[in-house]
């Protein structure tokens, strides 16, 4: 038994590579089927995702497992097999679970400590179940995946501190406001980066929603794709008095809102708190207005500065997911170990209980007139003699040792199970 890992992400192949060999809807479920009756695969796994495509494999043989894993996706996907030579890694063993470990852990992510790929491995595992293509190794490969990633978020603080411009507009008006349940947002323009950043404020709950576009058609599209209310671009300076939290991405060539503007703005909210979010470049609010009492603006630069130290930070938790799952990897080595001595002690048990069952027949033929009582006490004592007999080499197989091969040849030699696979 051994596990083996091929396939490739964003950093080995481009979008267009990964495209091609991503196992989309049906796709997924019929190529884990067919993968699952390749020669030499024993249990399998298909993790498809936008970074990555993986295949996850029990093998008994792994340079020709690797072989017809490299034919099928090269049939099945249609593509040139000297391209997709180029672009695939393999994993074989210990160095396949650390792979998958850091995998499940966004080690291996675009972002490190981003959330989705763990629910994207769980997925793949579960169709995986429900499909019948894993057994014992894989099962316990995935389970301990999980919470190896589990304990790199309990132990690391990886997934903190936003890593996206988006998240940082968000993270930075949660400090400022605390609560946003009960702020007003407003969109000014319809840039990507912008509309993204008010998905993740509708998603922390703001109260109210305003959408200004020099297009108000698509001002319309988006109050209604966000629950909030249009606004005419030329009237938004009349409706910002309301805006707790404005977001700026028109792509003007100048400033659409000055400090004068501001002021007056300020004036009708009584000084209230306001947080400016320019993601526009060039910049659309005038930097000027930043000089103002309680008025909060952030350009983009500002924002990738936060991201930018933000990573810094991920990069050294990083570290320390890196030394939990060696110590996790040395765990399911251990066990992985383990499962070789599985064999030998059934062998070992069938043995004793073939001897004991041959002896008490010729005991039995021997003392005839036997009553149940007897029959049953007699039964009871070579059952714990046979017990106390083989628990000693079990238990021996069972221990973590450096000569545990030389342990299981010894023991089948003695008990004369050569012949048997083990």
């Amino acid at each position: 038994m051994k596990v083996l890992v091929v396939g490739l992400n964003h950093k080995v192949a481009d979008v267009d590579v990964r495209e091609k060999l991503a196992f989309n809807g049906p796709k997924l479920e019929e190529g884990l089927l067919l993968f699952h009756k390749l020669p030499h695969i024993k249990e399998s796994i298909i993790l498809s995702t936008c970074n990555r495509v993986e295949l996850y494999a029990n093998v008994d043989d792994a340079e020709k497992a690797e072989e017809a894993i490299r034919v099928f996706l090269s049939d099945y996907h249609k593509i040139d097999r000297t391209a997709l030579d180029r672009s695939l890694y393999i994993h074989a063993g210990m160095d396949a679970v650390k792979h998958v470990f850091r995998v499940a852990s966004s080690l291996d992510s675009m972002v490190i400590g981003e959330p989705q790929i763990l629910g994207q491995l769980k997925d793949a595992f579960e169709l995986a179940l429900a499909k019948k293509t894993t057994g014992i190794l894989l099962n316990k490969l995935m389970k301990k995946s999980i919470s190896v990633a589990k304990r790199v978020r309990t132990e690391t603080k990886i997934a903190e501190n936003a890593v996206s411009i988006s998240f940082a507009a968000v993270e930075l008006a949660k400090k400022i406001f605390t609560d946003l349940s009960k702020k007003v947002f407003m969109l000014l323009g319809a840039g990507e980066m912008a509309e993204l950043a008010a998905r993740h404020l509708i998603n922390n709950g703001v109260r109210e929603v305003l959408v200004a576009n020099r297009t108000f058609e698509r001002a319309c599209d988006l109050a209604k794709e966000f629950n909030g209310r249009p606004v005419k671009f030329d009237n938004f300076i009349d409706e910002m008095h309301r805006a707790d939290i404005i977001i700026c991405s028109t792509g003007a060539s100048h400033y659409i809102l000055s400090k004068n503007q501001m002021q007056k703005v300020m004036k009708e909210r009584k000084q209230r708190q306001v947080f400016i979010i320019d993601i526009s470049v060039p910049r659309n609010i005038d930097p000027e207005i930043n000089e103002l009492d309680n008025v909060y603006l952030y350009n983009v630069d500002d924002l990738q500065g936060i991201v930018d130290t933000n990573l810094f930070e991920r990069k050294k938790e990083a570290e320390k997911a890196e030394q939990i799952i060696e110590e996790e990897i040395e765990t399911f080595s251990k066990w992985l170990q383990s499962l070789d001595s599985v064999p030998t002690i059934i062998a070992i048990r069938e043995k004793a209980e073939e001897i004991k069952k041959e002896e008490l027949e010729k005991l039995m033929h021997k003392i005839p007139g036997l009553g149940q009582k007897e029959k049953e006490a007699i039964e009871y004592m070579a059952t714990a003699i046979v017990n106390k007999l083989i628990h000693p080499p079990t238990a021996a197989l069972k221990e973590d040792s450096e000569d545990r091969d030389v342990l299981v040849a010894a023991i089948r030699k003695l008990y004369g199970m050569d012949g048997k696979k083990g």
